[in-house]
């Protein structure tokens, strides 16, 4: 690990200093205090240091995420400063992360999902209302190219405009603009940030599934560092592990990212883990999906040591069940190849093409 550090209490006692990484937003500082809490709960004579920093993602804000091909917008300098060992753990929302670590690097933690469905935010002039009462060629902003895919669909009187900044920024768009008569934001920061009475309507499966990771927080830390993976494998949530690794799994097989429309639907019902997934056009004209599902029964086998070869998708959690874990990333790459087989890849050609020429 890090250099090891300590600091001493006024009883003389030592304790040893964990550094936690984040963004420095208010959502990224709430999710970040909100696993530091856990931590301090679980491990009292830890002493943990919260070190914010700004990410490429903070920094540009005139251009949609789309359009900037960068895959680690909101994690590059983040796992920069794990490497240079400034920091030991670093603290992100799951679906900002890509579904292969720079080598070194490990999820050590996926916490349990929030609501992972996305949430319209009404203008305060249309409360009330929901996205089919809106009246024609309102405009709804969104920076996702996936929930734009897939409501421009759904909701074809509705004009999708995109739309970035933080959460509060964008809030502060909608209210104090006529802009927009709407914005879709993740129903789990909403919740997170204590907004959820901003949350007009939840957008079911049929309206509009959700990106991979969606509302999981994870824990990112260095693979080599035992110590640091065993005291934040504790944190991992099973059936959120399991629906992730597929999710991440299925969009690894599709080489899909933000620049492209990719959607899923996860589940664990009566130990059978269910997946959902979905690729669209940009316009939303041209999409396929299908549903498949495995048998998730824990066999409680633990893995001996941490080995970086046990990765699945990125994430190593040494207590959930190994053949589990295997399960839930097959089915994910199985889906992608039924997709492929269907013809998903030239629907994210062109769709990836006409993103670019945007």
């Amino acid at each position: 690990m890090s250099a090891e550090a300590s600091t001493q209490d006024g009883n003389g006692r030592v304790s040893r200093v964990i550094r936690i990484g984040t963004r420095k937003s208010q959502l990224a500082r709430i999710q970040t205090d909100s696993v530091a809490e856990k931590l301090r709960e679980l491990y009292p004579d830890v002493h943990l240091e919260i070190v914010g920093m700004s990410t490429t993602g903070d920094k540009i804000l005139d251009t949609a995420l789309s359009k900037i091909g960068e895959k680690s917008l909101f994690t590059k300098e983040l796992e920069n400063a794990l490497e240079r060992n400034e920091v030991d753990l670093v603290v992100h929302s799951l679906k900002d992360l890509p579904t292969t670590l720079p080598p070194g690097f490990t999820i050590g933690a996926v916490l349990k999902r929030e609501n992972p469905h996305d949430a319209v935010v009404l203008h305060p002039k249309h409360a009330g209302k929901t996205l089919d009462t809106l009246p024609d060629k309102s405009v709804v902003g969104t920076s996702s190219l996936r929930r734009a895919a897939q409501l421009k669909k759904r909701f074809p009187h509705l004009e999708f405009r995109d739309i970035r900044g933080n959460l509060n920024t964008r809030l502060k768009k909608l209210d104090e603009k006529d802009d927009f008569a709407a914005i879709i934001l993740a129903t789990a920061g909403l919740r997170r940030m204590g907004w959820e009475s901003r949350v007009s309507q939840i957008l079911g499966p049929d309206d509009c599934m959700y990106a991979v990771g969606q509302g999981a927080l994870a824990v990112e830390v260095r693979a080599r560092d035992q110590d640091i993976l065993e005291m934040v494998s504790v944190l991992h949530d099973p059936d959120t592990v399991l629906r992730c690794i597929a999710e991440r799994a299925f969009m690894r097989h599709l080489e899909g990212g933000c620049s492209v429309p990719v959607a899923v639907h996860t589940e664990v019902r009566d130990s059978q883990l269910y997946l959902t997934g979905a690729v669209y056009s940009l316009d939303g004209s041209e999409s396929l999906k299908e549903t498949m599902q495995t048998s998730i029964e824990q066999d409680n086998q633990v893995e001996e040591e941490v080995d970086e070869k046990v990765q699945r998708v990125g994430v190593t959690a040494t207590n959930v069940s190994r053949v589990s874990q295997d399960a839930a990333e097959k089915l994910g790459i199985d889906l992608a190849k039924l997709l492929l087989s269907k013809g998903a890849r030239e629907i994210l050609t062109v769709a990836r093409q006409l993103n670019d020429a945007r």
